[in-house]
């Protein structure tokens, strides 16, 4: 079974062609990065523009290297959401007509599940049972695979993402990447607050650590004391994969799974993937964690997805339209 999945979610316009669930046969991204790079963040109008002229040629590109006709393509797989409205409905829009014009079925995938079925993409083993933790610029959660279809939520933030407030604190410092800044400071040299670490409970919360990194700098500026970058970020970002990690881990003891999954954009983060594997290893825990390509948005993750979602039966009608605060239908499980 050949799908052909559309992913344009947000500044990444993509599509891929994906055999049986787990094989690539192509995965083309076209990124805004270096548009969006000047506002100091992505102007959803500009993408949204940006995938109406880009959509098209990376879907016949990602054909020509799938070395696939439209004619062998067995259903049409897009993101219905979450993410940016103007940008869905340009990848939504495209996979209704390609299905409509093919007469092959449609499936709507959700944005977030995508990220965790990129590790199915990486792990050609990997089945459920398995925690993942998914971390991304608009989502934190932690979830239990328990089958392809069947998804148990522990917990997920209650304010800003992980990402999000990876996003505001490198513009704050002027750094784009807080992960390489951090590898030049000592990750103790400022100790930074961590919320929600005596609640029993899987949620996460990272508005005030924002707030007390950004309230530090500037009071050593008001000061006209020298600020250390590197120890800013690198003890930022400990204190973020510290919440993560004892969250995780809490998780894994609860719920006695010996497999977690990395998934999303921050899941490329080198700190969080180290510490993940050194915190597992002494757990005898099997860590999963997708290549950085497949970690950002990739119409890939979707094509899984969608394969899995096709075995079930699961397919949207013509009448699809984008949604940009699509839920995470899993409902809250009690461990």
């Amino acid at each position: 079974m050949k799908i052909l999945a559309f992913e344009t979610s947000c500044d990444e316009t993509s599509c891929a062609v994906i055999e049986d669930g787990r094989k690539i046969l192509s995965n083309v991204i076209s990124t805004q990065v270096p548009i969006h790079k000047k506002f100091g963040g992505v102007v959803p109008e500009i993408a949204s523009r940006h995938h109406i002229e880009d959509v098209l040629p990376v879907a016949i590109e990602a054909l020509e290297e799938a070395r696939a006709g439209w004619e062998d393509i067995d259903a049409v797989a897009v993101t219905q959401g979450p993410g940016l409205v103007g940008a869905l409905l340009v990848g939504v829009a495209a996979a209704k007509t390609a299905a409509w014009v093919l007469g092959k079925p449609l499936i709507a995938v959700n944005h977030m599940e995508g990220h965790i079925f990129a590790n199915l993409l990486q792990y050609s083993d990997l089945e459920p049972p398995f925690l993942s933790l998914v971390v991304s610029g608009g989502h934190t959660m932690l979830v239990v695979v328990r089958d392809y279809n069947t998804f148990e939520l522990l917990g997920q933030t209650r304010d800003d993402a992980a990402g999000e407030a990876f996003d505001k604190i490198a513009r704050v410092i002027g750094y784009p990447y807080i992960d390489k800044l951090a590898k030049a400071g000592n990750p103790n040299a400022i100790e930074f607050p961590l919320a929600l670490r005596k609640e029993h409970s899987f949620d996460f919360s990272f508005s005030g650590l924002k707030s007390a990194v950004i309230n530090y700098i500037h009071a050593k500026e008001m000061k006209k004391v020298p600020v250390s970058y590197e120890d800013v970020a690198a003890s930022f970002q400990k204190a973020v994969i510290n919440a993560l990690l004892e969250k995780t881990m809490a998780a894994l003891d609860k719920t006695k799974l010996k497999t977690v999954a990395l998934a999303g954009g921050v899941a490329a983060n080198s700190g969080l993937r180290e510490a993940m594997e050194k915190n597992c290893l002494k757990r005898n825990v099997r860590i999963c964690s997708p290549a950085p390509g497949l970690c950002t948005d990739n119409g890939a993750m979707i094509g899984c997805r969608a394969y899995y979602m096709a075995q079930k039966g699961d397919f949207a009608p013509m009448t699809l339209n984008a949604d940009p605060r699509l839920p995470f239908l899993a409902e809250r499980g009690k461990v």
